[in-house]
């Protein structure tokens, strides 16, 4: 017998970053594992609807109805933590569970996020992973990635939300924050504030691991989730 659905919700890096886990946790849970490409991004069409990190969480909603899906755990990296804590938001029945892993979005004093808007996909890798030499070979030389133009299109420059860290003491359902400790887009102290904002919250540090532990650490991701 299955167990309940995951819905996988990648960040600025693209689908790519999420889909060597999305297959990890489908072997090991036995589950349905959804890993949508955000509209916009990977070259997709983007409706001239979605314009927002809210537009496009509810759009998800309205993909997990249509779909009569229930039970549904939410895991969202980096902007898919953003838009998983979107998701908790709006209260969906059909979701249980959110889990963020490195999320942006909220703003913090003295614990700024890395400003990616400019570099090079190398050089947000490098920023990335807390050991270098598990980077993987950047999809693309020189430039900005196009998947942070699409990142920002949702986002804003500022890849935040001033009302973000308020509105998440509205989220009801368990979340659970995991960070990676060595995350240089998003430090470990902003992910214990994103934590501490919302009522059923639980803060897993992850060792050895920087902003996209999916990628780096994925058997201590798995271990954290407490699924497989």
């Amino acid at each position: 017998m299955m167990s309940s659905p995951f819905l996988l919700l990648h960040g600025g890096g693209g689908v790519r970053t999420m889909a060597g886990f999305a297959d990890l946790l489908a072997e090991r849970t036995r589950s349905q594992v959804l890993l949508p490409t955000h509209p916009g991004f990977g070259g997709t069409p983007k409706p001239a609807g979605l314009t927002t990190v809210a537009d496009l969480a509810a759009a998800y909603v309205e993909m997990l109805d249509e779909q009569d899906l229930a039970d549904v755990t939410v895991i969202g990296n980096s902007f898919g933590g953003w838009l998983a804590a979107e998701i908790a938001l709006r209260q969906s029945p059909r979701v249980s569970r959110v889990v963020i892993v490195d999320g942006i979005g909220i703003e913090v004093d003295g614990h700024p996020l890395t400003d990616v808007s400019g570099l090079s996909p190398a050089e947000i890798q490098s920023f990335s992973f807390h050991d270098p030499s598990k980077l993987p070979a950047p999809p693309g030389a020189g430039g900005p990635s196009p998947d942070v133009q699409a990142l920002i299109g949702y986002t804003g420059p500022t890849m935040s939300d001033p009302t973000l860290i308020k509105r998440l003491g509205d989220i009801e359902l368990p979340v659970h924050v995991i960070w990676g400790e060595g995350d240089r887009i998003a430090d470990p102290e902003y992910g214990k504030a994103y934590a501490a904002a919302i009522p059923q919250s639980t803060y897993t540090l992850l060792p050895r691991t920087g902003h996209l532990p999916q990628l780096e650490t994925p058997e201590e991701l798995l271990a954290a989730l407490r699924v497989g």
